[in-house]
């Protein structure tokens, strides 16, 4: 079996160089910034991070490879029998707040974690996907983006979509809220069901996939009048996406869990968030439409 380390970094830079430049072209007013680091346990990455755009209040599109000689707790937790193995991590992972609130939040991650023992073959899996977070949904963008996510899962059996579309679901919600984060998409995770080859093929469909998700979307959303208590609602709406990422998330337990630069994991959290005591939207509106309505882990692609 040859695990290709070097094919999927190279895929993985050049996915990032690829995004920004959407990115950027689509916001038009400001660009990315590269922070480019080293861990002192072994690896580093380049952050981009942007800002006080026109379109993107905040965003980042983060490459990370990171090694060491034993895998964090939140990677072997479930998986005991790697305990001990030295380990190499390395993944594209992104996430884009707009400022307009008609204009959804989107994540994407694609990711590869190769396990090595002496005198043993390597153990390694894939995992990413892609989801959105909308404040104002819309029910043509929330089909396209499972059309998309459908599309890209096709070639590779006809299970595939239901199954990582499912597994999103149940990933990104807010258990202490019984609410799911926003309307899905893919997730998957300890990919290695088929070959190496078939499943670094797959993460490429998925990771090619986010631009023709996100961007018809924002095209048509980001044009769209807001007020101000639009732009609060979003504030409050974004107090669930921070505690999602700082209690479940295993991407962000494994980073802080393994060493990795505190900055570039935390890039995801909005910039302007709040909470507020017992809050609800006033039943009948259109704020209380997203939860009674688009976050309820419904089929977007059903025949109606």
């Amino acid at each position: 079996m040859t695990v290709s380390i070097e094919a999927v970094k190279a895929y993985l830079l050049d996915l990032q160089d690829r995004i920004c430049a959407a990115l950027e072209a689509e916001d038009g007013g400001t660009r990315f910034v590269e922070d480019a680091w080293t861990r002192p346990a072994g690896g580093g990455g380049r952050t981009r991070v942007i800002a006080d755009g026109a379109l993107i209040e905040k965003g980042g599109v983060n490459f990370s490879h990171v090694h060491g000689s034993n895998l964090p707790p939140s990677a072997s937790a479930h998986r005991p029998e790697l305990a001990g193995r030295s380990f190499q991590a390395f993944g594209v992972s992104l996430v884009i707040h707009p400022r307009n609130p008609h204009v959804p939040t989107s994540h994407a991650n694609v990711r590869c974690f190769v396990a090595e023992k002496d005198g043993e073959d390597p153990v390694w899996w894939f995992g990413g996907g892609f989801d959105l977070t909308p404040y104002y949904a819309h029910d043509e963008d929330c089909v396209h983006w499972h059309r998309v996510a459908r599309d890209a899962c096709a070639p590779f059996g006809e299970d595939v979509y239901p199954r990582y579309k499912d597994w999103c679901d149940r990933y990104f919600h807010l258990k202490h809220r019984n609410e799911p984060r926003g309307i899905g998409g893919l997730f998957f995770d300890d990919l290695n069901a088929w070959d190496f080859d078939t499943c670094f093929a797959f993460i490429r469909a998925v990771g090619d996939a986010y631009l023709d998700a996100y961007l018809p979307i924002v095209q048509r959303r980001k044009g769209l009048p807001y007020d101000a208590a639009q732009r609060e609602f979003q504030a409050f709406r974004r107090g669930r996406y921070v505690e999602f990422n700082l209690v479940y998330d295993r991407g962000t337990l494994f980073g802080l869990q393994s060493g990795g630069r505190t900055e570039s994991i935390l890039m995801s959290l909005p910039p302007e968030v709040r909470w507020g005591y017992d809050w609800h939207p006033q039943p009948g509106t259109p704020e209380a439409r997203l939860t009674e309505y688009f976050l309820t882990d419904r089929d977007w692609l059903a025949t109606p």
